[in-house]
């Protein structure tokens, strides 16, 4: 059975992987055998989850990358795909809070393409070597805010939901080619993008009121899920957006 997520022999790119869910899963899927690509805007060779990584006894390759910058998203893609890689973890995002009357449209623009456009311009050079040999793993990072509204983050929102959708599209053109795309839809993880959420006393409070599971997330908490979608224990699992919430979308 535990060879049913195993990932000995992979290789996996992980983007936004130099802290919080990026990281964990990072570790998680190091910890199953993979040897790990990280992507991050400032990521250095020598950074902790490089060092964690190999402590595994698996090997770590550390890419920079502007994920505002359609030009360098291209560049990167068109590297990795010269890898083919066995995995994608389309984890790299932003978010930006405002009220959406008063959001700027510069930071619309902004989170729309780091959270939404270049995670399918990446996701379309890394696949073509993984439709050209018939296997491969993808997962994208949701939200909650891919079922939900939210409050404060209209591009962040709209961002996510779309993350959603494109799971969905791109799980119907490449299941029957052997690459399953799926999605893992993180709940309230105590992480940089929810510092905000947690300073502010009241808001933290009426989060945890509703989480069943009466904390915030921890990063690894995402690793179950993210070495499942990767490994063959998941081969007849595509389009799904996985919810690890500690129960929020059950209350």
């Amino acid at each position: 059975m535990t060879r049913l997520f195993s990932l000995d022999g992979r290789v996996a790119v992980v983007t936004g992987a130099r802290r919080g869910i990026g990281r964990a899963m990072a570790e998680a899927l190091a910890a199953a055998g993979a040897d790990i690509i990280g992507v991050s805007a400032n990521l250095r060779d020598d950074d902790e989850v490089a060092v964690a990584v190999r402590a595994l006894g698996r090997s770590f390759e550390a890419r920079a990358a502007d994920f505002t910058d359609r030009a360098a998203v291209h560049a990167l893609g068109a590297e990795l795909a010269g890898r083919a890689p066995d995995i994608l973890i389309n984890n790299a995002g932003t978010i930006a809070r405002a009220p959406a009357a008063e959001h700027p449209i510069e930071w619309w623009d902004r989170v729309l393409e780091v959270d939404l456009s270049s995670q399918f311009v990446l996701t379309q050079s890394v696949a073509r070597p993984m439709l050209e040999r018939g296997s491969g793993k993808i997962v994208f990072t949701a939200s909650l805010l891919s079922f939900q509204g939210g409050i404060n983050v209209p591009g962040y929102a709209a961002a996510k939901s779309g993350i959603a959708g494109l799971t969905r599209a791109l799980a119907n053109e490449w299941a029957g080619r052997g690459v399953n795309v799926n999605a893992i839809a993180p709940g309230y993880i105590a992480t940089d993008n929810t510092a905000a959420l947690r300073a502010d006393h009241e808001r933290s409070r009426s989060i945890l009121d509703r989480i069943p599971a009466g904390r915030w997330g921890r990063s690894d908490d995402l690793a179950g899920a993210a070495v499942f979608l990767c490994s063959a224990a998941s081969d007849y699992v595509s389009g799904a957006i996985v919810p690890v919430d500690g129960g929020w979308l059950g209350r």
